[in-house]
C-alpha cells in the first residue's frame, strides 16, 4: 500500500496540465468508439467470431461497447479514472494481440496502430491518474472533515 501512495504522490507532483487535455481526448475517443460499436453491434460480433470467439461474441461485443461508453465518459471527467482504465485494459490488450498489423511495410493497419496508442495512453493514465482538472482531484482536495 505504501508503494501505491508513493507512486500517486510522485504522479501528482509530475503531472503537467497538457496531460489533462490528452486524457480528455482519450476519453472522448473511447466514448465515440463505444457509440460506433453500439450503432452496429453486429460488425463487432462478426469481428469477434473471426478471431475464434464465436461462443461468446454476443457477450463480449456488448461488454466492449458498454465499457467504451461508460469508461470513456469516466475518463473524460476524471472520475474513478484508474477503475475505468482497468475495465479498458483487457479490451485493448485483446485488440493489440488479435488485430494483426500489416505484413509488409507498404500497408499499415491503422486500427492496430490506434489500438497500440490507446493501450499506451491507458497505461500512462493508470500511472499518472486523472490530473488537476478532474473530479477525482476535486474530491481529494475538498473532503469534508
Amino acid at each position: 500500500m505504501e508503494v501505491t501512495h508513493k507512486i500517486e504522490h510522485w504522479a501528482d507532483q509530475h503531472h503537467p496540465i497538457w496531460l489533462d487535455f490528452i486524457r480528455f481526448g482519450l476519453g472522448i475517443f473511447l466514448f465515440v468508439k463505444g457509440l460506433i460499436f453500439i450503432s452496429d453491434i453486429g460488425v463487432l460480433e462478426r469481428l469477434l467470431i473471426n478471431i475464434n470467439m464465436d461462443w461468446s461474441s454476443f457477450w463480449f461485443a456488448h461488454y466492449i461497447a458498454f465499457a467504451h461508453l461508460v469508461g470513456g465518459l469516466l475518463i473524460t471527467m476524471g472520475l474513478v479514472t484508474r477503475t475505468a482504465i482497468l475495465f479498458q485494459l483487457p479490451i485493448l490488450i485483446g485488440a493489440v494481440l488479435f488485430v494483426r498489423p500489416g505484413i509488409d511495410f507498404g500497408s499499415i493497419n491503422t486500427e492496430w496502430g490506434v489500438s497500440v496508442l490507446t493501450l499506451f495512453l491507458l497505461v500512462v493514465f493508470f500511472i499518472f491518474d486523472s490530473g488537476r482538472w478532474s473530479i477525482d482531484q476535486y474530491m481529494r482536495t475538498h473532503r469534508e472533515s
